[in-house]
């Protein structure tokens, strides 16, 4: 359903103050336990209207402190597609206002789509609004609006009283400020940006503020690009802000025919994922986290020369390994120019065939001796090693896989699955903590090593974590 204000004045006009109660932060996976509406018109209520709502699933013990509503309060409470006809005519034609609105808005659209109906409306978010209207104050939070404006709540987190206060602050605000400038602020901070025409409008609305992936595909379904994002609607709006100022926005935008994304509990998996995506997929548009770098130098300290080694797997363990290289050749060439840099014997490193004498290089005095006993093979390989200390690959430092919790600012807790620096695939909470068969869900089609897993993990993983467990859980 689409609805329109249609009264002159924003903040006269047909508005719904809606607040929502919920089982979690997340509307993809958590359900609405209450929903309240205050309607308003030219600043008088013209009516109040709430409901529980039995959410079809456990309400965690932190939900119910934090909202005092438990299980036994919404067992007989009616479902929400017992109430989706209602709630669609209570807010039609009106303007939804809520609290930080991406949430409640995305938890109604959310719930509308299950119920098999399809809603939207216009939007004001009262943080950003408040936000405009008062940059100096330091605060924007629900408690910290009441307390500026000396509003009443009897009931925080409860799902009437938080929508009344909003009424409250709607009524304050039409008297501290002109119309005129309170409709120019309702108009900023509620501006939604345009889109190509060959994208449908509720993009907008379905695109979700969390962390994640999102893949562009463009004719015939081919996948032209894949990108990460800390907030999938901000960054993917970004790409059509941005297509009248850089030449690859612009070809993006003109090739671009349908969106798909996944949300992620946060940086670390949204890295991982695109980083998969982007090697097993190779999108014609991603210049960068192709991945391929499998060679690389081990050193040990029994005086053989460095051996070049391509990774199949984890980094060997006890034994010193150093870079990672796209090729044999890239490799040899990188340790080449560092003998020649600093004196490195070619003939000790193995770059250099066997003979008698000195080497080639200490002739024309770019060997400080390792080949003829002036320099001793111990300091040759320390000094090696010295040189090349920024490229040592980090060994695994556990017995076998290990899964790696991240939780979102919503609650939404994913594990990653790791072994060897290497990313085997992520499990929900719930599903890792039912112990189910997740071992072949979890195998990755790549084969070899991954060096930009490599790379995400030595950053995000730090010697003594306290988000890790070991994979597979015990029985």
């Amino acid at each position: 359903m689409s609805s329109d204000v249609v009264d002159s004045s924003l903040a006269d006009g047909a508005l719904a103050f809606v607040d929502v109660e919920t089982t979690g932060g997340h509307p993809a996976w958590h359900r609405m336990t209450e929903i309240a509406i205050v309607a308003m018109r030219a600043g008088e209520i013209e009516w109040e209207w709430s409901s529980l709502i039995n959410p079809g699933t456990r309400i965690p013990p932190s939900i119910e402190r934090l909202t005092g509503i438990t299980q036994d309060m919404v067992q007989d409470a009616p479902r929400f597609e017992d109430l989706a006809e209602e709630i669609e005519s209570r807010l039609a034609n009106r303007r939804f206002i809520a609290h930080n609105v991406r949430f409640d808005y995305g938890f109604v659209r959310a719930e509308m789509r299950r119920a098999g109906r399809r809603f939207s409306a216009p939007l004001t978010c009262t943080v950003r609004l408040s936000r405009d209207l008062y940059p100096e104050a330091g605060r924007h939070n629900l408690d910290s609006i009441i307390e500026r404006h000396r509003l009443q709540c009897s009931s925080r987190h409860r799902a009437l009283p938080d929508a009344q206060v909003l009424a409250q602050l709607w009524q304050r605000l039409r008297t501290e400020w002109p119309a005129v400038a309170l409709d120019a602020a309702i108009d900023r901070v509620g501006r939604r940006p345009s889109l190509p025409s060959h994208l449908s409008p509720d993009l907008i609305d379905d695109l979700p503020e969390s962390a994640g992936v999102y893949r562009f595909f463009g004719e015939g379904d081919a996948l032209i690009y894949v990108g990460k994002a800390n907030n999938l609607r901000e960054r993917v709006l970004e790409h059509f802000m941005g297509a009248s100022r850089d030449s690859k926005s612009q070809r993006l935008t003109a090739q671009l025919r349908r969106i798909e994304w996944t949300e992620t509990a946060g940086e670390l998996g949204a890295l991982l994922l695109e980083s998969r995506l982007v090697r097993e997929l190779q999108p014609v548009y991603n210049r960068r986290l192709r991945g391929g770098e499998a060679y690389t130098w081990l050193i040990d300290d029994g005086g053989r020369t460095p051996q070049l080694h391509r990774l199949d797997g984890p980094v060997p363990a006890g034994i010193d390994a150093f870079g990672l290289y796209r090729s044999a050749r890239q490799a040899k060439t990188a340790l080449v120019n560092l003998a020649r840099d600093h004196k490195f014997c070619l003939r000790v490193l193995g770059l250099e065939a066997a003979g008698s004498g000195s080497c080639f290089g200490y002739q024309v005095g770019r060997c400080a001796g390792a080949c003829v006993g002036e320099e001793p093979s111990v300091r040759h390989r320390a000094r090696l090693k010295l040189q090349l200390a920024s490229l040592k690959l980090r060994s695994w430092p556990h017995e076998g896989p290990v899964a790696v919790e991240e939780v979102s600012a919503l609650g939404v807790r994913h594990w990653h699955v790791i072994d060897g620096w290497q990313y085997l695939g992520t499990v929900v909470a719930d599903e890792f903590d039912q112990r189910a068969e997740l071992g072949p869900r979890l195998n990755s089609t790549l084969e070899g090593f991954d060096a930009d897993a490599y790379r995400i993990l030595c950053r995000h993983l730090k010697p003594g974590a306290r988000n890790l467990r070991p994979w597979p859980p015990s029985p």
